[in-house]
């Protein structure tokens, strides 16, 4: 059985972390899957936006599988290269990611849910680094995410305190951007991924990059790579389809191209 599934819905994929009997917990197996379903995701043309989500109504992820992934990554700790590539580390997912949060997202599973470019949370859902409590520390990103979203004192204080943080107060704080009824959920984040689909998807998928590799560079560097990326979508199909859409006051259809 799968443990990470991908549902093609028009030009919306839906990945679900798949093992509600243990919380969704990530294991070797299920990182695997994920870095295989999203680059044919990526490579997909008529998929435009994710969504991910967990399975069962209890949890988004819970975290690591402490029987399966804490010794695997132990045991490969001299072999990086054996840990799949995942949009926590090592893959750049060029189309946006929508993280739907349902029930717990702990520890790994909070940094999936950072990985993605929205999060929508059910009123259940609840976010916490439970790592140090272990002896460890978040190696998927983390403490690199959180402090860059919501600023480093409020980061420090959810990850140095194994804190708990829940729907509304992540809605405060800025780590979700809507909060929703559980049974909502995937109908709000199905709202957020058609309004992007009505968009040209190289715009979209260039301002994605403008942000993510902007956010790394000095504001004269970013600066650069934004008006070069600006300037390439005026060669494009989609511009000229844009540009007669508005003209004939009808929708665009874009086609990528």
């Amino acid at each position: 059985m799968a443990v990470f599934t991908f549902e093609r819905k028009g030009p919306i994929a839906v990945f679900t972390l798949n093992r509600p009997e243990k919380y969704n917990a990530i294991t070797p197996d299920l990182m695997r899957e994920m870095e295989s379903n999203l680059m044919e995701f990526m490579e997909d043309p008529e998929l435009r936006v994710g969504i991910v989500t967990g399975a069962g109504p209890k949890a988004f992820c819970s975290g690591a599988d402490i029987v399966e992934w804490l010794p695997f990554v132990k045991s490969t700790a001299d072999r990086p290269w054996r840990i799949p590539n995942t949009p926590m580390r090592g893959m750049y997912v060029t189309k946006p990611l929508i993280a739907a949060v349902n029930g717990v997202a702990f520890g790994g599973g909070a940094e999936i849910a950072l990985a993605c470019d929205f999060r929508i949370a059910a009123e259940n859902a609840a976010f916490r680094f439970p790592e140090p409590s272990l002896g460890i520390l978040p190696r998927l990103g983390g403490t690199q995410r959180l402090p860059r979203l919501i600023g480093q004192g409020r980061a420090m204080e959810i990850l140095l305190t194994n804190a708990k943080v829940d729907a509304q107060k992540a809605l405060e704080l800025g780590i979700v951007t809507q909060v929703v009824p559980q049974d909502q959920l995937m109908d709000a984040a199905f709202a957020l991924a058609e309004k992007i689909c009505k968009l040209a998807p190289l715009a979209v998928n260039a301002i994605k990059r403008c942000v993510v590799e902007g956010g790394e560079m000095s504001l004269q560097d970013g600066l650069a790579l934004e008006n070069r990326l600006g300037m390439e979508l005026y060669q494009t199909e989609d511009y000229e389809e844009g540009r007669a859409a508005f003209r004939e006051k009808r929708p665009a259809v874009f086609k990528g191209k």
